[in-house]
């Protein structure tokens, strides 16, 4: 792998969700992520039609539940720079892999852990998925039209925005102190924190008397006519986001009503009333033909586009947002770095000899590796 991670080596203790998700983002960074599943794991994970998260590194499959296999990742942990796990509190430290036994056999270690509720509280052993832990975050509220429920939005919010990529940063500015330091510490990613994070500036607006709690009502919230999404001719979807007074006079132009006495921008009295005429003007053509009046100009306005087209679009496919491989279309690595660029590869899943080659490198003697496996320790 090439990135700006290379040379670290990373341990994941197999879960689902956000912590591939982060391993991931830590693996195409370059650094050389082992990803360690049930013994039983089948194989050929990261193949096309399977689980894309797990691309770019290697898994292979230990029986956390013997005492051969937990010795055998602490061996692991002690030829590496990180280790990553998703479990509830407490289960980690159980098998004989908590913080404590890590860092005794590696003081370096950075010990990161991805949790819904996070390591203490009294909801820390309780279970949850991404949309309870928005939703107690305060995230989930805000999210909806007016009069209607809260939308969930897809996992994105807890799993990935707050969880994943959560874990993925806080990760590697504990690398980063540990190089200076010497000393490895714990982080504690928790989705609930991540999810109230990404909420900074709706409190920013808040404290500041522009947003009001009430859904739907608020520019971001699709309360605005200028912030909405509209319907087209042909069923398809062309989104708004024409804040700025430059951009909404661009906006204008564009729907033909340069020029008319309309209301100010700003003026919530009439929003409900222009969202209502810009619907109709947006229902007179096609999402292809708004998207060609809007080609070039600064009116903040796109065709929305299903996960199926996104990667054919011209902007989208001269920046190799998405890559093809296996015969998946997927994101590609982010971010994108000038020296040092990242990479994605398929996901392997590795045992018998290919293993015993990798563990190797890792300074796991094949002849151990081969004991393990006659007792049933290393798949």
């Amino acid at each position: 792998m090439s990135g700006p991670l290379k040379g670290m080596r990373v341990i994941e203790l197999g879960g689902i969700g956000p912590v591939p998700y982060g391993s991931m983002l830590l693996a195409e960074a370059g650094a050389e992520v082992l990803r360690v599943t049930r013994q039983d794991s089948p194989a050929g994970r990261g193949t096309a039609g399977s689980d894309l998260l797990l691309r770019s590194r290697t898994s292979i499959g230990i029986d956390l539940k013997s005492e051969g296999g937990v010795n055998l990742v602490l061996d692991l942990v002690a030829a590496a720079d990180a280790l990553v796990e998703g479990f509830r509190p407490g289960v980690a430290e159980r098998m004989g892999l908590g913080p404590a036994e890590c860092h005794a056999r590696n003081e370096r270690l950075v010990y990161g852990r991805m949790t819904g509720w996070g390591q203490d509280g009294p909801w820390a052993h309780t279970a949850g998925h991404d949309i309870n832990y928005i939703a107690t975050a305060g995230a989930l509220w805000p999210i909806g039209r007016e009069g209607e429920r809260p939308t969930p939005p897809l996992n994105l919010v807890g799993d990935f925005g707050g969880g994943g990529m959560l874990l993925a940063f806080g990760v590697v500015a504990a690398l980063v102190e540990a190089a200076r330091t010497g000393r490895g510490q714990v982080v504690d990613a928790a989705m609930v924190d991540g999810a109230a994070s990404l909420t900074t500036m709706l409190y920013s607006h808040r404290a500041m008397g522009a947003w009001q709690d009430e859904r739907g009502v608020n520019i971001l919230d699709t309360g605005a006519h200028f912030y909405e999404v509209y319907e087209t001719a042909d069923g398809g979807y062309f989104a708004l986001g024409a804040i700025e007074p430059q951009f909404y006079a661009a906006l204008l132009r564009g729907l033909g009503l340069e020029g008319e006495d309309l209301p100010h921008q700003m003026d919530r009295t009439h929003w409900r009333e222009m969202k209502e005429r810009f619907a109709s003007i947006f229902k007179t053509k096609s999402r292809d033909e708004w998207a060609s009046i809007f080609e070039g100009t600064d009116a903040c306005a796109t065709p929305v586009l299903a996960p199926g087209e996104a990667h054919r679009h011209e902007h989208i496919a001269a920046r190799r947002t998405f890559l093809e491989m296996d015969g998946a279309v997927q994101p590609a690595p982010v971010p994108r770095f000038e020296r040092t660029p990242g990479e994605a590869t398929p996901g392997s899943y590795l045992s018998g000899d290919d293993a015993d080659r990798m563990l190797e490198r890792w300074g796991v003697e094949p002849s151990r590796s081969k004991a393990l496996r006659a007792a049933g320790a290393l798949a």
